[in-house]
């Protein structure tokens, strides 16, 4: 049974944050509300939480999994950026926005497109998932909570874990989020190609 964590949407209560953390590092995988819509974590190292991410949404071996990062210093860690590419993704985080960029030595080969060698990294706006962030000190590995055959993503914590009670170890909620996916822009070429439109604006982009 997955333990359901009720936090504050401005205020979330360290000690709750901190719970939920220690989930995560306990090998755990949690749903957790984003800028966008819920999404669904585990540590970056966790072989197994990644392959539950992978049955629960039916994913294959080319979908892009995204590390959640705290700040841009973070996420300059596991990707390689030019300058061009840096300015616009500076001056788009935090947001909702996934960028498809090349991973540096530091991303988990296993996370990573198997042709093209990239990953998906995020900066949210979105209290909850920055306290999170903060406490775990590392990136989450993350994906939409999206399950397979549905058009939109669940938005509510107690669907959640009424839905995947038996295959997650925690639902964190801090009351409504998004429903729509974020905007994906793939930087992979050095030139920005806009791979989905979502929540963020991909105006910048076009």
């Amino acid at each position: 049974m997955a333990k359901y964590f009720d936090v504050h949407p401005e205020n979330p209560q360290p000690r709750t944050i901190s719970q939920t953390a220690e989930i995560i590092r306990g090998g755990g995988l949690v749903a957790y509300p984003t800028d966008s819509c819920f999404a669904l974590g585990c540590q970056l190292g966790n072989r197994d939480g990644l392959d539950r991410i992978r049955a629960i949404r039916r994913l294959d071996d080319r979908h892009h999994f995204t590390l959640m990062c705290q700040d841009f210093a973070q996420l300059g860690h596991f990707v390689h950026l030019d300058n061009t590419v840096f300015r616009a993704i500076k001056a788009s985080t935090p947001g909702s926005y996934t960028f498809i960029l090349p991973a540096s030595k530091e991303a988990p080969r296993r996370l990573l497109h198997p042709k093209k060698k990239t990953v998906g990294v995020r900066i949210p706006d979105h209290v909850a998932a920055q306290a999170l962030l903060a406490e775990l000190g590392e990136p989450l590995l993350s994906s939409t909570l999206l399950l397979p055959d549905e058009d939109k993503p669940l938005t509510q914590g107690w669907e959640i874990k009424e839905e995947l009670d038996h295959v997650l170890d925690a639902v964190l909620d801090s009351g409504d989020c998004g429903t729509e996916p974020t905007t994906v822009i793939d930087f992979s070429s050095g030139e920005a190609e806009i791979v989905r439109r979502g929540a963020g604006d991909p105006s910048r982009f076009e």
